[in-house]
């Protein structure tokens, strides 16, 4: 209580998608940006860490964004580009706010979600002044998450848009009786291959059943639910389905991206049998 008067913070989750890393300031230049409008807001980093202008594995983090912050009002999943011509985004979708720029980041949870919200940021009431050439991350994108964790509504930031930038779907492929193309959407550091794969697509009972992984001339038929299970002596090269709900190729102590010579964006085809 204040004068009499109740005083509420909100306590929002915030959460930053970047490739800045941690050598230079502007993780936390953004961080400080958004503290300075709501210092109640919890902040977290998603990863700090992507290669500079690859767009495909981030898309394969959003399914993990939404999952982090689903029981929250105010969210931020964003790819935060220096500074750019695209056009600055709001989108809502999934119960979440994302943020970023208009470069088709948001393509695949605004094609799995299909009901969305895209909002044009306009009103530079609450962006950071001046606003740099060259730190949209830091004077567009971090100053409207604080806006909205504080309470603002959508419509106060800008206009409604619909023609913003769509990449390729991601979406499996049925290109064959039993035969689907899938994408390896992510290599993490361990060298394990995501695909975009899930259990609507593959079960624990199809590789029972003579399911298989193809890529570069290399077949990926056993499925195991722990990387320290004991090693198939058939083959260095197993499936295991990660904490994203993504469908994996891995090895045990080593690059399975190394061993297959895979690519992001890279097809994988899953052959089943007629019964799966």
């Amino acid at each position: 209580m204040t004068n009499g008067k109740s005083v509420f913070f909100f306590r929002r989750i915030i959460t930053l998608l970047t490739d800045f890393g941690s050598q230079d300031y502007f993780v936390g230049a953004m961080k400080g940006a958004i503290l300075s409008l709501n210092p109640s807001a919890q902040i977290v980093d998603i990863t700090t860490t992507f290669r500079p202008r690859i767009s495909t594995p981030v898309r394969s983090i959003c399914s993990e964004v939404t999952r982090l912050s689903a029981r929250h009002n105010s969210r931020r999943g964003c790819r935060s580009w220096c500074g750019s011509l695209r056009k600055p985004l709001l989108i809502e979708c999934a119960g979440q706010f994302f943020i970023g720029p208009d470069n088709g980041i948001f393509s695949w949870i605004c094609e799995r979600e299909g009901k969305i919200r895209a909002i044009l940021l306009q009103n530079e009431k609450f962006f950071r002044h001046p606003v740099s050439a060259t730190f949209h991350g830091r004077d567009i994108f971090a100053p409207v998450a604080a806006a909205l964790s504080n309470g603002v509504v959508l419509e106060e930031f800008g206009d409604p848009v619909k023609d913003y930038v769509r990449l390729e779907s991601l979406a499996v492929k049925t290109v064959a009786d039993g035969q689907v193309e899938a994408r390896i959407i992510h290599i993490d550091r361990f060298g394990n291959c995501v695909t975009n794969l899930t259990r609507d697509h593959v079960s624990d009972a199809s590789f029972k059943r003579g399911a298989k992984l193809s890529l570069n001339r290399r077949d990926v038929s056993s499925l195991r639910r722990f990387f320290a299970e004991p090693a198939d002596p058939q083959s260095e090269l197993f499936c295991i389905f990660g904490s994203a709900g993504f469908l994996e190729i891995a090895a045990q102590g080593s690059s399975a991206a190394a061993i297959l010579d895979a690519r992001r964006g890279q097809p994988v085809l899953l052959a089943l049998d007629h019964d799966n």
